[in-house]
């Protein structure tokens, strides 16, 4: 039989990735967390992490274990909530994914207000194009573009964004008017790199434009953006972060406007854990909130600074 309170450092362990990380969250030493975990594998007979430079990874055996070791963390939560009448305090690491615009425009900037709520709990941020794996554990909630399709996930729709066309008012003085659809044929554009970008969502110029003339691409929305505001050519950017930039005009905003969906998903075994459910929530209120900024439009009650 293990002793249970090593999944305590098993847990910890795979969500932080690195000894000494997993330490300073269990106020032990790293030895302590390095020895706790040999004594759970010597005891399951199975090795559960495969250790590279980038840290501590879960083998096959882990990733099987990580769903019991989780469930049993959560029904400890409901314990301690049944038998003494106390919400467990709120603590630990919840891993976010989302797209990179959403992630360091809306939601890095709203912290505080979170942190106010949830001081015990430490939030991580991936923010870029890629898709990470909820039930490979990469990320314990993801805010996608689409509702999952596969997997033991529960997704709900947590509301929707504009993307408009934009350019600087200098790039629009050299390079001629644009009065139609048509006249983009002519025009310098910014974009993703296709063979990087893993979400189809994003790759919408090509539906605007034939053979579009790419002049700049990158993975980085914000290297598209600040591209845009020095007058390198056309970018499809977020109107919560463009509209209210007076260094960017919209272009043919009448005829060009795309909506997008924003989905949070969360895989099933997490859904009642209480940080994890800390941060549905949060998010959830957060863009229900601030619906009328996400579709560019001004909101008093919720008024947003401009991109610097």
């Amino acid at each position: 039989m293990f002793n249970w309170d090593d999944l305590r450092f098993f847990l910890e362990l795979a969500r932080k990735g690195r000894l000494v990380s997993a330490a300073q969250r269990l106020h032990v030493d790293h030895t302590t967390v390095s020895r706790r975990i040999a004594a759970l594998e010597q005891a399951m007979d199975a090795r559960l992490f495969d250790k590279s430079p980038q840290g501590y990874q879960l083998t096959e055996a882990g990733q099987r274990l990580l769903p019991y070791a989780e469930a049993m963390e959560a029904e400890s939560i409901n314990v301690l909530k049944d038998i003494s009448g106390k919400d467990a305090q709120l603590t630990g690491t919840v891993r976010l994914a989302t797209t990179e615009a959403l992630g360091s425009q809306v939601v890095a900037r709203h912290l505080p207000q979170f942190r106010a709520l949830h001081p015990g709990i430490e939030l991580e941020l991936i923010a870029e194009t890629r898709r990470l794996s909820l039930s490979k554990r990469e990320a314990d909630i993801a805010i996608t573009l689409s509702r999952p399709d596969s997997g033991r996930l529960i997704a709900w729709k947590l509301g929707t964004y504009n993307l408009k066309l934009y350019a600087s008012p200098g790039y629009l003085e050299s390079a001629g008017p644009i009065r139609t659809a048509e006249d983009l044929t002519s025009h310098a554009f910014i974009g993703y790199i296709d063979d990087l970008l893993q979400m189809p969502e994003l790759r919408l110029i090509d539906q605007l434009v034939k053979d579009p003339n790419f002049v700049f691409r990158s993975s980085n929305m914000m290297a598209q953006y600040n591209a845009c505001l020095e007058g390198v050519g056309l970018a499809l950017l977020h109107a919560f972060m463009a509209e209210f930039d007076d260094r960017l005009r919209p272009v043919l905003a009448d005829e060009i406007e795309i909506r997008r969906e924003l989905w949070l998903a969360v895989h099933e075994d997490l859904r009642s854990v209480a940080r994890v459910d800390a941060v549905c929530q949060f998010l959830t209120e957060l863009v229900r909130d601030h619906q009328s900024f996400l579709m560019g439009r001004p909101d008093s009650k919720n008024h947003e600074e401009p991109i610097a």
